[in-house]
């Protein structure tokens, strides 16, 4: 290749003949042939056979060859993949995301699954999937699997679904045969041991979000028993019925308890306005009732108290005493009566004559 070149005036590079070294022209290019025949040479001293030019393109070509071999050890893990290397078909380790590289085949093989993708086990009905979610379409119902016994021996029919992803890709790979089934079956037996600890009621009104929670960490429970590698990120109740044989019946019920449930509502409003007005009733009589105590144990006090004052000036001046109270009594037995009063001791056969009642007009008229 080196003479045809010369024969032209030229080299590869398109360099003028002589026009590297004070030509002024610009620097020589290395020597292509040179250099490959410099690497041969020091190749063929380690191989059998010594200088033989017979043996060379063979060699370049086992040479090549071993490079593309060992190359193509080089494998890359996506930010949402694991890799796992295997060995002989044998687990060896994990690998993260980035440029790796493993002994090539056939010595070790490399497999990246998906370790970010949410996948979704139906449990009770199946629906149509796109991308691992469901979608608008038909919805079979699933009754070996969706009729639950619950904790006061009803029946309920329940539809959920678990959402997982692969926490650990060399054990979800090698640990677990079957990894759906193994959720599936985990879920299926999660579930029923909630259900069969929870009231129907509790299941059809305000107690999903609990057995749901619990559901999740039971199923997690188990998977992690099995090395499963398997992350339960949420499951989530679709839908909590009776059975449709019984539905009607049991809509019938839950309206009778709801009307009892309004009539309890009722009763307790209207017990809360009558009982508030009867206490403040009761109060209000207890207050009058202390008042009129007050003022009978005042009065009763005020006339004992009279009642002594009285009785000690009696003890000082009987007849005087006796005197007044008389005057005092019959001032309030006549107040209301015409009165003549007649002098007992008057003489000379005179009858002094006092018209009291006569005067009370005339001053009355003036």
């Amino acid at each position: 290749m080196s003479d045809d070149f010369q024969g032209r005036g030229g080299s590869p590079w398109g360099t003028p003949p002589g026009g590297g070294n004070g030509s002024g022209k610009g620097p020589t290019p290395p020597d292509v042939d040179a250099i490959i025949r410099d690497i041969q040479s020091k190749i063929n001293k380690f191989l059998p056979g010594g200088s033989s030019s017979g043996g060379k393109p063979i060699i370049l070509v086992l040479i090549i060859l071993a490079f593309v071999w060992l190359a193509s050890g080089l494998y890359r893990v996506l930010p949402d993949e694991q890799g796992v290397v295997l060995r002989f078909g044998k687990f060896i380790k994990t690998t993260q995301p980035g440029l790796n590289y493993h002994i090539p085949f056939p010595v070790e093989a490399v497999e990246t699954p998906k370790v970010t993708k949410v996948n979704r086990m139906d449990i009770g009905f199946r629906s149509e999937r796109e991308s691992g979610f469901s979608q608008g379409g038909g919805v079979a119902d699933i009754p070996q699997e969706s009729l639950m016994l619950t904790g006061d021996e009803n029946i309920v029919n329940i539809d959920f679904s678990v959402f997982w992803i692969i926490k650990d890709a060399g054990k979800f790979l090698f640990e677990v045969q079957d990894p759906e089934s193994t959720v599936k079956a985990a879920a299926e037996t999660a579930m029923r041991e909630v259900v069969a600890k929870s009231n129907i009621q509790s299941i059809l009104t305000e107690g999903r979000a609990k057995i749901e929670i619990e559901t999740q960490e039971i199923i997690q429970k188990i998977l992690d028993e099995y090395n499963s590698g398997i992350q339960v990120t949420q499951v989530q109740t679709q839908k909590a019925d009776p059975p449709n044989q019984v539905i009607d019946s049991f809509r019938d019920v839950q309206a009778a308890r709801a009307d009892m449930e309004r009539s309890k509502n009722e009763a307790e409003a209207y017990a809360n306005d009558v009982i508030p007005r009867a206490r403040g009733e009761a109060a209000k009589i207890m207050q009058a009732a202390e008042a009129y105590k007050q003022q009978v144990v005042a009065q009763a006090e005020g006339e004992a108290s009279r009642f002594v004052s009285i009785y000690e000036e009696y003890a000082k001046a009987k007849e005087v005493t006796q005197e007044r109270m008389y005057l005092e009594t019959m001032e309030k037995v006549l107040a209301d009566i015409d009165k003549v009063i007649i002098e007992k001791n008057a003489g000379s056969g005179v009858v002094p004559y006092l018209p009291l009642p006569e005067l009370g007009k005339k001053k009355a008229s003036n």
